[in-house]
């Protein structure tokens, strides 16, 4: 059975996504709060952060350049809510020429709507070679 999940934040999503892939720059800028964090996990294994005003210059860019959309697909792994915020785990991928991802959206609702306060972007783990962050059990359970 697929979890239910606030029809609010599944519509935010989606709206995200589309105005994000589509470069409407103005319609995105204003789902994104202004203390915006937007991490990634870089091929060194550091953690770059940037700005909004970064994020959002990469994207203007694109468009400028005259790159075409995005692609919109996404799956939601994952809604937590907790009052004024909450949390969303998607995959994510932007094109078939880039690596899928795994999405943290750190969502706050600001004066009745969601917006995005923080985004982290990790590489989609090979699933089939995936071991768990915690070691096998090696003593007997009480």
């Amino acid at each position: 059975m697929a979890p239910s999940h606030n029809p609010d934040i599944v519509a935010f999503i989606d709206l995200l996504a589309e105005t994000g892939s589509n470069y409407r720059m103005d319609e995105m800028e204003a789902l994104y709060t202004e203390d915006l964090g937007f991490l990634v996990l870089t091929p060194q294994g550091e953690v770059a952060r940037f700005s909004k005003a970064e994020m959002m210059s990469e994207f203007r860019s694109r468009r400028d350049a005259g790159e075409k959309p995005l692609s919109t697909e996404k799956r939601i792994l994952h809604i937590e809510e907790q009052g004024d915020e909450a949390t969303a785990i998607l995959f994510r991928r932007m094109s078939q020429e880039a690596d899928p991802a795994l999405y943290e959206l750190r969502l706050r609702r600001t004066g009745g709507r969601w917006l995005v306060a923080g985004e982290t972007v990790l590489p989609w783990p090979d699933l089939a070679h995936a071991k768990g962050f915690l070691p096998p059990r090696t003593a007997a359970q009480a």
